[in-house]
Formats: C-alpha cells, structure tokens, sequence
C-alpha cells in the first residue's frame, strides 16, 4: 500500500524532467511518480495514459549456468506495479532462481513458461537469437554494442524480428555515469573471494591466519551475513594478529569505478590502514610493522605510469591517450604487494600492469616469496592487464596458479606461483542483494516503459536497435554486419574478416554434435571432409559458416592442403589413421584434436610437436575423455587439501537405455561396431588390492566381474579395460606401489561378455585374413568360420554340434543354448539365401561387425545411455591415531535423445568440440606436445561447458567408508 508522498521534487537520475516519488510501506524505497501539470500522475493513472492498456511485462528465466540465480525485478517491486497499476507481469518459472516462483504468484504475478504475450521481456544475460521472439521489447545485457563478432547473429536476429533491444549497460544519467549496473557487487564478491582464496593459499603455505574461516561469497546469504563474517574474522585479526614471516599484508586495488568502491568496501571492514603506493617501499622494509591490520592502497594512473615523451602523467591525460605511457607496476608497486585487486578498464590500448616477463622476473627472486600471492582480475580480461591470464576460472573452480618461471599454470595451493582468480560472473555470487540493487535501479524506468514511452531520453539513449533498424547511435555496426555477415535463403552466413578455420577429417556417428557445436560461433568455419560425402553434406546442411568436401585420407597431396588452410583438424577416422593427419599437422603447425587413445606411434611425435608449438590433443571423447576430465578434477581437489588417492575405480559404458537393450547380448550400437569388437579382444593389465593381474586378450571375456554395484537399478557386468597401471603417472598419482587399487573398468548388462566370449570361442572375432571374402548369406559365412575355411554347407544339427564342441560343452549346455540363441537371433542360423544379406569382408570380425551393424541398431524411438563412475579413496595425513579416509565418487549418467543425437554422439563428439574451441580461442596454446586432457585449464571449462549442454557430473564424499574393491567378484579369479 502507498502511504505517503514525498511534498518535495527532486531531480531524478535519468533525465532532465523532475520528478515525484511515493514510499512504500514495506519495502521503505522511493517509486517514481511521473508529474503533469497539476502535479503528480500516479502509477496508475500515468500507465493508462496514451494506451489502452499498460503494457505487459515479461521476465525470462536465467539458463546461462547455474549460477545465474538473479532477476530483474524483485517480488515486492512487482508487486507495487501489479497494485497501483493495471500492469501484468508474467514470470517464466525457475527452480535456481534466488526468489522461488511462489513468491512471484503471491505479489501478483503469473508465473508460465510462455511469454508471447508480454510486450516488454527483461532479461540478465545474454539470450540465445533463437529463443528472441518476434517484434517485443527487450532489456539485458546484449554485448553486441561493441560490434563483437562472437553477437553478430543476436544482433541480427534483432534486427530481422523487429526487436527493440535495450542495453542495460547503455543506461546513463545527462551526465554519462551508467545507473542499472552489477559493479559494486562484483567488488563484493570479488573482494570475498579473494579473502577465501588468500586463506587457503596461506594454509598450503604452512600458515594459519583468520582468513581461513572467510568463505566464498556464494556461501552467504547476503551482505549481511558477509558483514558479521567479517566483523568475526576482523576481530581475530586484532586478537591474533597475521603472522610476521609474511611481512605486512598489502592489498592494492586498481580501478576507481563501481567496482572498486565495492572491493574497498569489502577490505575497510577489516582493521586496517590507508597508505599511499609511495609508502610501500618503506612500508615492507619495516620490522616493526603492525601484524594485527592490513594494509590498503588505492592505486592512481600516477602511481605507476610514465609518459613515453616525458609528459606529466594525469588522470585525464591517462585517459585520453592510454597508449602514450608506460607502465612501471612490476619495480614500484609489484615488489611490496600481497595482494592485487584490479578493477581497470581495458581495452587494448592501456599498458598492461604485468606481463608475463615480469611475473618471470618477480618469482625468480627468493626474496619475494611472499609478494604477488594473490591477484583477484575483477576486470576478468583475458590476455589484458594482465598478460598471464590464460582463462576465466568459474564460481566452482575460482582460483588456479600461473608458474611463470616454469611457464606453467596449475591448481595446487602449495605450489609455485601466482593465485588467480578470474571468475567472470561475481555478481551472480550475491544474487539477493544485486536482484535487490537491481530492481530499485530498474523502478525510475517502469513507468515509462509500461506507458511505451521509449523516447524518452534515458531509453532512447539505451536503445540499440527497433522496428528492424539500429538507431543512429549505434550505425556504426551496420559496416561490421555487412562485413559479417550476408542474408542468404538459408539464414546469415558468417564471412568473418578473421574467421577461426576448422578442418574434420570423417563423418561418422559421432561428428554430428560435434559439428553443430562448432557452427553456433559465427567467427568458426568448418570444412568436414570426408569419404563419404553424402554423410559430410548432410551434415553441414543449413549450416552457411559450414562446407564438405570428399577425401580420401591417404591423399597426402590433399590432406596437407586442407590443414595448411585450418587452424586447427579434427580426426575422427579410425584410430590408425591419426598419426597420418598429425604429421601434416605438425610440418604446417597446426593444432589438432582427437578422441582416440595415444598410440606408441602418436606417442613418439611428441618432441616434434613441441618443437613446432603445435598441441595434439587426444584422449577427448567419452572414454577417454570426459573420464579423464572428471577423474583429473577430484584427484587435484584431493591433492590440494593435502590427501593422497590410494585407490581409483572406474567404470564406463556405452548401453542401450534398458527399455531397449531386449536382444541376446543386451546391446546396441551407436558407433563403430568394429571398435567395440576390437576393444573386445584387447590384453588387460589393473592393480586391486594391493596385487597386480594381467588379463591375455583372448581370455578378456572370460574374465569379467559378474556384478558391478553401481546403481540397483541397473544390471551391470564389467570389463577390465586395456592398461590401467599407466593411469597411475598420467594421473600423477605417485609410484605404483603406494596405489591399493588402479582400476579402468567397460560396462556392459549382464550376459555380454558370456555371449561375446562364446562368439570369439567360434572364431567370429579373429582378425586373420580370409581366403574368401564373399559370402551369399550370413548363414554361408558362419559355416565358412565353422568349418575353418572348408566352405561346406552345414545343417542345422551340424552347426550345433560343432558350436558345443568350440565351446566345450554338450549342446545341451546353458552356455551353447545361449550363444546359439544369439546366432539365431542375429539371422546367422536360418540358412537363408537372402542376396541382401550378402557380405564381402576381409576377416571373420569384419563379417561379424557387418551383421551386428545391420541387426543391431537403434529402431525409431529408442535411445542409448552412457555411464561413467569413478571412486576415488583418498588418505590425508594422520590425526591422533587415526587416519582420515574419504571416499569420492563422481558420475555421470547421459541419454541420447530419440530421433535426435544419441548420448554416445554427444559424450564423444562434444568434448572434442570444445577442446577445439579452447584451442581455436587459444586457451591452450602452451600445452604444446602429444597431450592428455589431464591439465585443469582443459578439464574446467570442458565440464562447465558440458553441464550446459546437459551432461552433468556428480560428485559424492563419504567420510570414512569402503571402497567397491572388497565387494567385487572376478570371474578371473581371487581379488583377495
């Protein structure tokens, strides 16, 4: 209810015209009252005007990422707008979201996923092109008034759906200052998770301080917790004090914005001291400093700059002409400083604060051991500042390290080097108290943009394009749309002035996902080639920023043309056929990405790789691949709480979901049934509890665990898979004698490996060249594996009888019954003379992988499933006399999608995809060599960019426990 009028007018903060404004009982904050000439119009009155109605408001769901939990407009605003207005605001329902949907229902609200009807849509982030809807008006963040090529198509997309975009980033008082902005609260969070970072790298360091106990600031409520939080940890400070050996605590802050105002905020809870940057040199040189306070500096353009020419260094000068001055951060300021907070604008002209030279310099002396700790980049610019900055960290995996002297970045907090955090997202850390600063900042604009008044001076300086055209402000972009992109009958074409080339070598049953992945950045051009070239254009169909082209891969002449014109390949032929590509690869220097194993012969081009400084990244598929990505993740998480892994299990499998798994074998395939046969017939090496197995190739069937307990629901028997001891340094999991267990396990439902195990016992598995490679039926070719080549027509009684006496038991026997149920269900039995079922093979496995291609794929409707799991028992030094034990768990269960991509698709082809960006966006360019995904600037965006395609891993932690290896069975003996 609106109680009370405020008698006088005061100047309001978006535009020229004076304004009124009401208290609210409840939420004790002005609203706005727009005045006429007899004083002031209310909500009410002033949204019918003009109208026949208010306009409709829309707020849309926030699905960037998880973490994306603020809104535009809070509860109790809406609920002022629905009260004292006609207005209706519907609300797309959230389950992430800071406010709960009932709290939207119960102002007024109407909580739907469809917002067509809504005339005015308010968004945070960026928002898909597709997902725009024709001729409304939106309000987010766009990004796309700077022209960046990664927006072109949202803006676009604006611009052929008459949208009318408003940028929350372009709305500005008269005088140009932004007022609907995040930037003190990225201060906030920024400033607490630097706190918490600083805290636990002290801890690795061997000290224990009170910054210890400060969280990230996800983990509070709201500022007011963070504030009692701080008040505690203050408290301690001056009790305690902070330990000597590292000298006074010095923490600069860079910026004089929203953002730095948010971290000084931060910081002067804490008992501390102002200095100036030409106090720090004596400062630090000090023994007598005061331990029970920190230090702050507000660093100025004066404090570190000198102009190229000799010119007075000012702020206005500075700005002006950034390029004109030199930056001396690494001799004045860097030696003296614990902690750096940067909140500088960037924007490529400005001298950067640190290079990675002058990290080199800084860590190399033994003397500075304890200056640059920490650096908290606010700014989150890659490459900028801050040239060591490879990446952004995110909300879950804030911090890593930036080694200079060794030219590496990891994520140990005992290790050398340079903590950063890079999050890009901190507002979303605080989403109450921004959702909250948000919406009082939004409100001033409401009546306005309920009426449809957008010319107003505020709106219409915020707005970029309407009714298909950018307003004259923003003209300037038409040149980089013309530039970008051309209108054809398929939609835009990208023709970026520097696209990003890549090349994908095959078409099979994983490139689809990969392909559509790679296609969505407009700034990507994708050249699939391929001997199959109807699968190759198939794929790029509708794709303007794709081509196919038909290769044969042992066309040297070709293939090295095709990757002279990428940036870089992608292999997704057979295996053997790697090496092949990256030799090309690396006499042209270009990257490439495969989802196969490192072979000894891909192994061997290392040293050549590095000395082109070309990556081949391998190892990025499924398995392997995202159980590279998942396992790496915990054991450095382990690692850096100072515990040791002694046992790692894993399991992964590709399945029919059990709805479709109804044949003999309980399988299906979604990929190559060649390599699943092969794989099939590979030697096994693993280690379980405390003793070592090998497992000959031929004997892999036979020596299956009967019973992998991973979920009741599924029926489950498991495979060693390959070598798994060599995981143990891949992993750097130290020596194999301290490792109880290193397992790599393959799972398949209950009664494959029996089934399959009978087939190789009848020689359909041999790889042995066959004299005769045409069959007329699969009934032909089964006797010609049955007789040894004799190529005699056996009946029905004659097949059986052999078939036992290959297995060794009486027809009779379950096991026979089973694999001839099998053979007869795969039409191998009936003795038909179908020409259709002719096969003209190589080997007896080829001859069998053509029959279970044909018979054993997915019918309309079916979907398959991918399971990974890994358990991880993980020691940390000994308390009292007792050792700390936990056992981990991380999995993954994923779903193809009936009609669309099957799960084994995405789980392959969209871990190489990203991989591939991470490369073409050079993130991993110093990872030359034969590589692994084993590295956390791999690992972490991966997995971030996978749980936003809905491939999402678990994590579990028991205290305590016992680990899968004391309850599992082997059909190849004792594990005790």
């Amino acid at each position: 209810m609106l109680v009370q009028v405020r008698q006088a007018l005061v100047a309001s903060q978006y535009g020229s015209y004076k304004t009124g404004f009401t208290l609210h009982a409840t939420r004790k904050h002005w609203l706005p009252l727009l005045p006429n000439a007899n004083g002031y119009l209310g909500l009410r009155r002033y949204a019918t005007q003009g109208h026949s109605r208010p306009l409709i408001l829309g707020i849309r769901r926030e699905d960037k990422n998880r973490w994306e939990r603020r809104v535009a407009l809070i509860p109790s605003d809406i609920q002022a707008l629905v009260q004292e207005t006609e207005a209706k605001v519907l609300v797309q329902p959230s389950r992430q979201r800071i406010y709960p949907d009932q709290a939207f229902r119960e102002v007024g609200a109407t909580v739907q996923e469809d917002l067509s009807e809504a005339d005015v849509i308010f968004g945070i982030k960026e928002i898909p092109p597709q997902l725009l809807l024709p001729e409304k008006t939106y309000i987010f963040f766009s990004h796309t008034h700077k022209g960046q090529p990664y927006n072109q198509p949202t803006l676009q997309t604006v611009l052929d759906k008459r949208v009318r975009l408003i940028d929350y980033e372009l709305i500005t008082d008269d005088q140009g200052h932004r007022t609907v902005l995040f930037g003190q609260h990225a201060g906030w969070a920024g400033a607490v998770d630097s706190l918490h970072g600083l805290g636990q790298r002290l801890l690795a360091k061997g000290f224990h301080t009170p910054l210890l106990y400060t969280g990230m600031a996800h983990t509070y409520r709201d500022m007011s917790a963070i504030r009692t939080a701080l008040q505690a940890m203050g408290e301690a400070i001056q009790r305690d004090g902070l330990p000597r050996e590292l000298g006074p605590l010095t923490f600069v802050v860079a910026g004089s914005g929203n953002v730095s105002k948010g971290v000084w905020d931060i910081l002067s809870m804490l008992p501390h001291r102002v200095v100036s940057a030409s106090e720090l040199p004596r400062l630090t040189q000090q023994p007598d400093f005061d331990n029970h306070i920190i230090y702050l500096v507000q660093l100025r353009p004066e404090d570190y700059l000198v102009h190229k020419h000799g010119g007075e260094v000012t702020r206005q000068a500075y700005h002006q002409y950034p390029q004109d001055f030199l930056s001396l951060f690494d001799v004045k300021i860097a030696p003296y400083t614990s902690v750096l907070v940067n909140a500088t604008f960037w924007d490529g002209r400005q001298p950067r604060l640190l290079t990675k030279a002058h990290l080199r310099t800084l860590q190399a002396n033994a003397s500075l051991q304890y200056r640059m700790l920490s650096i908290a980049e606010i700014g989150c610019e890659i490459g900028g500042p801050l040239e060591f900055m490879s990446h952004f960290s995110s909300i879950d995996h804030p911090f890593y390290y930036v080694d200079a002297v060794q030219e590496k970045e990891h994520r140990d907090d005992a290790g050398p080097g340079v903590q950063i955090l890079g999050v890009e997202n901190l507002p979303a850390e605080l989403p109450l108290d921004s959702s909250h600063h948000f919406s009082q900042a939004l409100m001033p604009l409401i009546p306005d943009i309920i009426q449809g008044r957008f010319d107003t001076p505020t709106l219409h300086r915020a707005t970029i394009a309407a009714e298909g055209a950018l307003l004259p402000p923003h003209q300037h972009l038409a040149e980089g749309l013309k530039q970008l992109s051309q209108q054809t009958g398929a939609g835009i074409r990208v023709t970026s002035l520097e696209p990003k080339r890549v090349l994908l070598v095959g078409s099979g049953m994983v490139a689809r996902p990969l392909v559509e992945y790679l296609t969505r950045q407009p700034d990507f051009q994708v050249t699939v080639a391929s001997n199959h070239l109807l699968e190759a254009e198939h794929l790029v169909k509708n794709k303007p920023n794709a081509r196919s082209t038909l290769l044969d891969v042992e066309d040297d002449a070709k293939v090295s043309q095709l990757i002279q014109n990428a940036d870089v390949a992608v292999s997704l032929v057979p295996a053997p056929l790697h090496p092949r590509l990256a030799r090309h690869c690396i006499t042209h220097g270009k990257h490439m990405v495969t989802a196969s194993y490192i072979s000894p012969e891909m192994k061997s081009l290392d040293k050549a790789a590095q000395e082109a400084q070309v990556v081949i990244m391998n190892e990025i598929g499924l398995d392997p691949g995202i159980d590279h990505l998942t396992a790496m993740k915990v054991i450095h998480e382990a690692q850096n709480r100072g515990g040791q892994v002694t046992s790692f299990i894993s399991w992964c499998g590709g399945l029919p979901a059990p709805e479709a798994s109804s044949n003999p074998l309980g399988y299906k395939f979604s990929w190559s049934p060649r390599g699943v046969l092969t794989a099939g017939a590979n030697p096994a090496l693993f280690k379980m509890n405390h003793r070592t197995f090998t497992v000959p190739g031929e004997r892999l069937m036979a020596s299956a665990f009967p019973d992998v307990p991973l979920y009741p629901g599924f029926s489950l028997e498991g495979l060693p898979n390959r070598d798994s001891l060599k995981y143990i340094d891949t992993y750097g999991l130290g020596s194999a004698d301290a490792m109880e267990t290193m397992f790599r396990g393959t799972l398949r439902f209950k009664g494959y490996a029996e089934v399959m195990g009978g087939l190789a016992q009848l020689g359909l598995l041999s790889l042995e060249p066959l004299p005769k490679e045409q069959f007329t039926n699969w009934s032909a070719f089964l006797d010609y594996i049955l007789t040894d080549h004799r190529g005699e027509s056996l009946g029905l009684g004659a097949r059986e009888k052999i078939i036992g006496e290959r297995l060794g038991y009486p027809v009779t026997h379950p096991l026979v019954q089973r694999v001839m149920a099998a053979l007869q269900w795969l039409g191998m039995m009936s003795g038909s003379n179908d020409t259709a079922n002719t096969l003209t093979v190589p080997t007896a496995l080829d001859g069998l992988s053509a029959i279970l291609q044909h018979q054993m794929q997915y019918s309309a409707g079916e979907r398959d499933m991918t399971i990974l799991y890994h358990e991880f028992v993980v020691r940390y030094p000994q308390v009292g006399q007792r050792v700390q034990q936990e056992v981990c768990t991380s999995s993954m269960v994923a779903y193809g999608t009936p009609g669309g991509d099957t799960s084994m698709a995405k789980t392959v082809g969209l871990p190489c995809a990203m991989a591939t960006e991470l490369l073409l966006r050079d993130r991993l360019s110093h990872l030359t060599g034969v590589r692994a995904p084993i590295y956390p600037e791999v690992y972490n965006p991966i997995l971030e960019s996978l749980s936003n395609e809905g491939i999402v891993v678990k994590e579990t932690l028991q205290r305590g426990g016992t680990s899968m290896s004391k309850q599992l069975l082997w059909r190849g003996g004792s594990l005790q």
